[in-house]
């Protein structure tokens, strides 16, 4: 009677591990026509990224999908989306498969460590992931997620965090002081990586899941333009506009140039926004140098302090547009930009004469049948008067009796003061504030 109650109770206890076995293999394994996503990890790691990789895991769970696999091949990016990637495929309730197809390098490795498989091509690498900038404070919080991310998925944490810090010790795989970076043999050898394989299929059958049928993942047509923009030859490009635009502007002072520059600037921020590189400081400084220009070119033009201090923030915010990551890139886009606004500049000043659109809207530098050229005023020189308005420092002085447009040496003179005409060249007439013998002894 025992025996047949113990014979029970051990059928009862095997029909009931069989089953919490399938319940717990089968979202592992997914039925034979569930289907495999494929999220491409490629380019900079951005915040456009980030989007695209919480939506594609959004969709696999919804599709019921057998498996997600990320096909890395990146240098690296911003680490901020690069956290909320690693978050995304950590907390993905869908298998996830990394394949390194080329390399995983900076933001690329801790994504591909987050999977629960890492597979890496022949020749591929993985690591070099230390933070810009390198101070202790970016180090350690870097350090702590690439260890903690690598030891939830059973690999060796100190390697992970080798890949950031390079005084944590492998002497295994690297040299003292340097940043671990793992080919694919030594990522097997080292247990950061599972497999190694020569495609994404074959990865799938070794991991023992569905090969077919397979979805691609595919970016919006909002984060495929925003990651285009952000490039560095369009991003380039846009910058030459923007450049391109202010200095026909301040040729002509028509406004339709600028506005055209503007608009290019305004696209080039705004996708650096949309992408994550940018925030809302970058867009005021922006705002500021561009306000400085124009301040300098429609209400006090010859000054130069207004337009001096609107380049260098306009010129600030292009660079930090960019991250303080990818100074190179910032450098490379502002190079570009240069070269190509000055060329095409020279072009447009020859062309603007000839141009009978532009004849209407820029100043032309030809002769017309009225033009008299101004007098010799050099029996001026010497010559006291006094300021009939505001010298800054162009104005109009009363001199002799007759209203002579004039220039100071720089400083402003206001209305009334009394100026004596310091030198004359060409149609050019220099005055000086003259001090009264009151102040000089004063």
């Amino acid at each position: 009677m025992i025996v047949r109650v113990l014979r029970l109770l051990l059928s009862a206890f095997a029909v009931s591990f069989g089953a919490v076995g399938l319940v717990v293999a089968a979202p592992l394994q997914g039925s034979s026509d569930s289907p495999v996503y494929v999220v491409p990890i490629q380019g900079v790691v951005d915040e456009g990224m980030a989007h695209f990789v919480a939506r594609a895991v959004a969709d696999a769970r919804s599709a019921h999908a057998a498996a997600i696999v990320l096909d890395v091949d990146t240098a690296g990016g911003l680490v901020a989306p690069a956290f909320e990637i690693r978050d995304s495929v950590l907390d993905s309730p869908v298998p996830t498969v990394a394949y390194v197809s080329r390399r995983a390098y900076s933001a690329g490795a801790l994504i591909a460590l987050a999977a629960r498989t890492l597979v890496v091509a022949p020749g591929a690498g993985i690591g070099a992931a230390e933070p810009v900038p390198n101070d202790a404070h970016h180090v350690s919080a870097l350090r702590a997620e690439f260890a903690a991310t690598a030891e939830r998925n059973g690999r060796n944490p100190t390697l992970a965090a080798a890949m950031v810090d390079k005084s944590v010790d492998a002497a295994a795989y690297k040299r003292s002081g340097a940043i671990l970076t793992l080919a694919a043999n030594e990522a097997v050898r080292a247990h950061i990586a599972d497999a190694i394989a020569p495609s994404v299929p074959q990865a799938l059958a070794d991991a023992h899941l569905p090969t077919q049928p397979r979805v691609v993942a595919q970016y919006t047509l909002g984060e495929r333009l925003a990651r285009f923009a952000t490039s560095p030859i369009p991003s380039g490009l846009l910058l030459c506009l923007g450049v391109l635009g202010l200095l026909i502007e301040m040729q002509t002072l028509h406004g339709i140039a600028g506005a055209v520059g503007i608009g290019a600037l305004a696209l080039f921020f705004g996708a650096h926004v949309y992408a994550g590189f940018s925030d809302g400081f970058v867009i005021v400084l922006a705002l500021a140098g561009l306000a400085g220009i124009l301040f300098e070119l429609h209400v006090v033009p010859g000054h130069g302090l207004a337009g001096g201090l609107g380049l260098l923030a306009l010129a600030a915010a292009v660079v930090l547009a960019f991250g303080v990551p990818f100074i190179v890139v910032a450098v490379q886009a502002i190079a570009l930009a240069l070269v190509l606004s000055a060329l095409l500049y020279a072009v447009v000043l020859r062309m603007v004469p000839e141009n009978a659109f532009f004849r209407r809207i820029a100043f032309t530098a030809a002769q017309g049948p009225d033009y008299v050229a101004s007098g010799d005023r050099g029996a001026l020189v010497g010559r006291r008067g006094v300021a009939a308005s505001y010298l800054r420092p162009a104005g109009v002085a009363e001199v002799d009796g007759k209203r002579v447009d004039v220039l100071t040496e720089g400083e402003f003179v206001p209305a009334g003061a009394t100026v004596m005409v310091s030198r004359v060249e060409g149609a050019r007439v220099f005055v000086r504030p003259v001090v009264a013998a009151s102040e000089e002894h004063a």
